[in-house]
This record gives C-alpha cells, sequence and structure tokens, in this order.
C-alpha cells in the first residue's frame, strides 16, 4: 500500500511540513492533528494530501491523531498564556542589558512543556544571549526554553499591518509563506525607482513584490532593444531612452522629431559596426 503523505501547518502562513498519515485513511485538509517535532508536540492543520506519493524514500514522521475537542480547548488556553508570557517578556526590556531585543512573541508547545521565545535586534554585533536565557529560566522555570532570533521580514510578517502600496495587508501577512531572495537588479530591470522609499519595504528590506514580474520582465526584454541603443523607425534613426517591456513599446529620441513610441516589430537594432567611423590611414 503506498503511504499516505500529507502537509500540515503550525502557524497562519507558515511552511508546510510532511507527515505519514497511512493510518487516518479519514483524513482531510483543514483538519486539525497532533504530531510529535523536533520541538516537542505540536497541533497544526493539514494543508494538502500529495497526490503522487513516493514510494520508497524519504521517511516521515507520523500523524499521531487528529485533534479531539479536548485538544483543541488545551491549545487555545496555551495561546492565551502566550499573550501573558509576551508581556512579562516585555518588562525585561527595563533591564539595559536587553535594551537592544525586541521581544515579538511566545510560543507554547501543544503540551506546554517547551516554550519559544521569539525576538529581533538591529545590534551589528552578535548578541550574547546566555543572561537572557537566565533570566527566562528564573521567569518560567517549568518549562524548556528555546530562544529563536527571527529577521526584520519575518517580525513584519508577524506584526502586519498596512503594506506600503496601501493593501489593508501587507503581502507576507496576507499569502507568502517563504520568502524569496531579492535584489536591487530586480528593480533595475523593470525600470523601477531605485529611490529607498520606493523599493524599500516596512521592514527596512526590499519589497518582496519586485519578485512578482521580474521574469516575466526578463523574458520580454530578450526581444527588445536595450537602452542608449540606436534603432531605425518609420520616422528615422534614433535612440532608445525607455522599454515598455510588457507592453511591448520603446521610447525613442529621434533627431528634429523628437521622442515617439514604437511597437517592437516597427523598429531595426542598427549593428554597432554600421554607424562606427572607419580609422583614417
Amino acid at each position: 500500500m503506498l503511504p499516505r503523505i500529507v502537509g500540515v501547518q503550525f502557524a497562519p502562513l507558515g511552511k508546510s511540513y510532511y507527515f505519514d498519515a497511512t493510518h487516518i485513511p479519514d483524513l482531510t485538509v483543514k483538519d486539525k492533528v497532533i504530531v510529535q517535532t523536533s520541538r516537542g508536540w505540536q497541533m497544526g492543520e493539514v494543508t494538502m494530501i500529495l497526490p503522487n506519493p513516493p514510494e520508497k524514500g524519504e521517511s516521515h514522521k507520523p500523524v499521531d491523531r487528529k485533534a479531539t475537542p479536548r485538544d483543541l480547548m488545551l491549545a487555545q488556553f496555551w495561546r492565551s498564556k502566550e499573550k501573558e508570557v509576551l508581556s512579562e517578556c516585555k518588562n525585561l526590556n527595563r533591564d539595559r542589558r536587553f535594551r537592544l531585543i525586541k521581544f515579538i512573541g511566545a510560543e507554547y508547545s501543544f503540551d506546554g512543556k517547551n516554550l519559544a521565545v521569539l525576538i529581533a535586534s538591529e545590534a551589528e554585533d552578535k548578541l550574547n544571549l546566555k543572561p537572557l536565557r537566565q533570566a527566562l529560566n528564573r521567569l518560567f522555570p517549568d518549562v524548556n526554553i528555546e530562544i529563536r532570533q527571527v529577521g526584520p521580514r519575518d517580525v513584519a510578517k508577524m506584526i502586519s499591518g498596512l503594506g506600503a502600496c496601501g493593501l489593508e495587508k501587507r503581502c507576507c501577512s496576507r499569502f507568502l509563506t517563504d520568502f524569496s531572495s531579492i535584489s536591487i537588479r530586480m528593480a533595475k530591470e523593470q525600470d523601477i525607482s531605485l529611490t529607498p522609499a520606493e523599493i524599500t519595504g516596512i521592514c527596512g528590506r526590499l519589497r518582496c513584490c519586485l519578485n512578482y514580474e521580474y521574469e516575466q520582465y526578463l523574458e520580454a526584454r530578450q526581444a527588445m532593444p536595450k537602452k542608449n541603443k540606436r534603432v531605425m523607425t518609420p520616422q528615422g534613426e534614433g535612440k532608445v531612452i525607455s522599454i515598455m517591456a510588457l507592453k511591448g513599446t520603446v521610447l525613442v529620441d529621434i533627431p528634429e522629431v523628437g521622442r515617439r513610441e514604437f511597437s517592437k516589430d516597427e523598429i531595426t537594432p542598427i549593428e554597432a559596426a554600421a554607424v562606427r567611423p572607419k580609422k583614417k590611414k
């Protein structure tokens, strides 16, 4: 019998991790399940059932069971405790040793035996977390403490709020389950202003949306002349000063005519060799 592999998500818009649910044939998407992870027992939500699971290969931990009404109440109890933990952690900022640390969140495991404290910091040097760990162990002596430092994109995702573009929620809080690598080249290829305010998100990093149409721009630009190249148009020879890749047109500056917009089919590149003056002997 083929294994029944399911994807389980532990946080809204978080990554999905694979587990073996062969022994629970009636499991469906949206069901809550209890699983054992490297961070202890956790409750998660089934996000997918793999249509073609591998016959052999990587092994997956089994789903322990479907969540019962009691399990749901227990999970709700620990979620309410997380707010109390975060409030107590923020009081530690009164200590100068922790002034560079920002407490972002707290996460209990399903059984309450493990507690992860999520922090962020803009300190340039590596943080010495030993004093913080000692302080947290004094505050919460009955649980195993994990200090998890998260990046600025994760902080923006957790805090949520209005997007820089005006949307009610930032993309990272609406549908992004993972962060792609973003580079300044993506803005240049799309002729987006490089003014920091235009390309920087609330997190202080390059906006995730720079990646959305990047591949389409690359593909469209392959059939277009490059900027500053000379081309022949129906109105004469000129220089390309702007490219509208997705529209399939270019803006050409033609002497004594001015700037005119042409489709890519109306222009012909002029080879550099053809316009380069011959050297005198």
